[in-house]
């Protein structure tokens, strides 16, 4: 497993450090390996304070090659800014918003990702809709099937040990968060109903709560953890897929209710006229849950 210690300087030029871990700091790992999912790249990235924190907190995010930096796309050579998450956190640190905490972005594979981020349960439910899909979803589970299970043991049981001995962390539930965009929205989701004694918030940014036909709030309505332990942001605006998705959204926060989450203490849901399906406006709301998660702390 190949790793590398990147410095991103203001310049945009970096410096590789075989030996330390430098602040403002982005540790990339090729190829991180696995026995339940395919190899895929993790990437780290440490706040500029990192080395005088005696532990952090730690964001775990899907789409990981979208968060961090920009790229250019392959159509008219248009450029991506995509999350941009370090900036807009390293803005919340440094005027006292958020304590320090640090990122931990988990690539999606590619082809395989409506596989990975779909929930796989509730299963016998999920069976019987596929055959009404569009045709590339029924090939896709033909050849792939439902493997989000095997990515969230992934990320339990190999990734987060490793994060968790290799930096200064804070271990428990309450200091582990989750993050993802639409279907990363729903695999966030699914993982904190899975494993809540891992994991105690869930930021689900425009979820698309539409595929197989919103199928995944079945399983909320029996799955949702403990009010009194977890928090969940949810969000959606009003434009391309996102247009689909209040309705949905609406019966999400009935079962929250239901559960007993209390909206603006551990629950938030917030809807954005005009706003559309794509890391630019994920980059501008992503300031919202953090906030969220940490107020009053």
């Amino acid at each position: 497993m190949a790793c590398l210690f990147l410095h991103f300087c203001k310049n945009n030029d970096f410096a590789l450090n075989d030996n330390k871990i430098k602040s403002q700091t982005y540790v990339v790992y090729k190829n991180f390996p696995s026995k339940y999912v395919s190899t895929r790249d993790i990437e780290v990235w440490l706040p500029s304070n990192y080395e005088e924190a005696s532990s952090l907190p730690v964001l775990y995010m899907f789409d990981g090659q979208n968060i961090f930096h920009g790229k250019k796309g392959w159509i008219n050579d248009q450029y991506s800014h995509g999350w941009q998450v370090d900036e807009t956190l390293d803005s919340l640190i440094n005027i006292g918003i958020i304590p320090p905490i640090m990122v931990v972005g988990v690539f999606n594979a590619g082809a395989k990702r409506f596989s990975e981020y779909m929930p796989a349960k509730p299963k016998k439910e999920i069976e019987k809709r596929i055959p009404n899909q569009e045709k590339w979803v029924q090939d896709g589970y033909r050849e792939n099937g439902i493997s989000s299970d095997q990515l969230l043991k992934f990320l339990v049981k190999e990734l987060k040990p490793y994060i968790e001995k290799h930096y200064k962390t804070k271990k428990g539930r309450s200091h582990t968060y989750l993050a993802g965009a639409s279907m990363g929205g729903l695999i966030s989701a699914y993982a904190i109903c899975e494993y809540p004694n891992v994991f105690g918030n869930a930021a689900c940014i425009s979820s698309h709560w539409p595929a197989l036909d919103g199928v995944f709030i079945e399983y909320l309505k029996n799955n949702l953890p403990s009010p009194k332990t977890h928090k969940f942001y949810f969000d959606f605006g009003t434009i391309g897929l996102d247009s689909l998705y209040e309705p949905f959204q609406v019966r999400v926060d009935s079962l929250l209710m239901r559960r007993g989450y209390t909206k603006g203490e551990n629950w938030l849901t917030k809807k954005f006229e005009g706003e559309d399906h794509n890391e630019y406006f994920w980059r501008k709301r992503f300031q919202f849950p953090m906030k969220f998660f940490f107020q009053g702390l």
